[in-house]
């Protein structure tokens, strides 16, 4: 009974969520949509924290930054290009970014990853492809710079700058905000993966993407480290208080 309230309470919630923010045209709908950018999407939590760092000679990190911000990185590092790994979108986040870009005379260029998704192999090389098309200077981000941003820093660095797995993984490191024991998670398994891989052979990261990666290795190895580390959880002995 209360979980069928909770699931309708939820639904209520998401519908109210998506049911604005799409246009920021109209005074009174940007209005709601710089609401909504604020405080469903924690933009305001953004104008305090950054998560900023410098991956590589001319190519940056951060959370998804505000106009304030953006103009600092253009102005102080030089970037002129920013990697957004959120996607094109409908709703209010994308589009203030989007016209942020345009003032500030950025090139925006968009790929859609997921935090607590296994990416696909076409996710993967529309990555891949995003990093034949930019040049440094250039940022690029997610909504927190922890996930999304810390697998993408990964692989820049390997492709880009021919770091070894053992010296990019580093990017999708608690440091970063990354958690590995949450559902963010799954991320860490691509690299597990090919760390695995490496060890029957060498091969390119680049070119195990494009043979021999699969989402659904990444979700069974996901879900089998979740599994042990419950069992693993319940098996270890619970010390009595003292009396």
């Amino acid at each position: 009974m209360s979980e069928g309230w909770l699931k309708r309470l939820s639904r209520a919630e998401q519908k109210w969520r998506r049911g604005f923010g799409r246009d920021i045209v109209d005074p009174l709908e940007r209005r709601r949509s710089f609401w909504h950018y604020n405080w469903l999407d924690h933009a305001h939590l953004r104008r305090l924290w950054s998560n900023e760092a410098q991956i590589a000679p001319g190519v940056w990190r951060s959370n998804q930054p505000t106009l304030r911000r953006l103009r600092r990185i253009r102005d102080k590092h030089g970037v002129r290009t920013v990697l957004n790994l959120r996607g094109e979108d409908v709703f209010a986040h994308f589009l203030f970014l989007q016209e942020n870009c345009e003032r500030l005379g950025l090139r925006l260029v968009n790929v859609k990853l997921n935090a607590t998704v296994a990416p696909s192999r076409d996710n993967l090389l529309e990555l891949l492809d995003a990093f034949e098309a930019v040049e440094p200077p250039l940022l690029m981000h997610c909504k927190s710079g922890a996930d999304r941003t810390g697998l993408a820093a990964v692989l820049w660095l390997m492709i880009k700058q021919g770091k070894s797995l053992d010296e990019a993984r580093g990017q999708l490191h608690w440091r970063h905000h990354h958690w590995r024991n949450s559902r963010a998670g799954i991320l860490d398994e691509v690299l597990d993966l090919y760390a695995a891989r490496l060890r029957q052979g060498e091969i390119a990261i680049d070119d195990w993407i494009r043979q021999e990666y699969t989402k659904e290795a990444a979700k069974e190895a996901f879900e089998a480290r979740r599994i042990s580390r419950k069992t693993a959880a319940r098996s270890s002995p619970r010390t009595s208080p003292k009396a």
